[in-house]
């Protein structure tokens, strides 16, 4: 009951060949900034300002939906009146 080596398969090697070959990732590794830690107080702002963001696109999309909205309305109108 020997154990048996697992044999490399080609698919790991392909993996890395084309990850060594890839500039962008090879540069990332080695060119990386320094981590820095958030204070809660700042990772709290960040998600603010991230929802303030999503709400004014949402407002937007809002202003557009209301518009289309309208357009139908008068269509409604006019198709009702004849």
């Amino acid at each position: 009951m020997n154990p048996q080596k697992p044999q490399p398969s080609a698919a790991p090697a392909a993996a890395t060949a084309t990850a060594k070959s890839d500039p962008a990732t090879a540069t990332s590794n080695s060119s990386r900034k320094a981590w820095v830690k958030k204070t809660p107080v700042e990772v709290v702002l960040e998600q603010l300002d991230k929802q303030e963001q999503r709400v004014a696109e949402m407002r937007k999309e809002l202003a557009r939906e209301e518009r289309e909205l309208a357009k139908l309305q008068q269509a409604r109108k006019v198709l009702e009146a004849q």
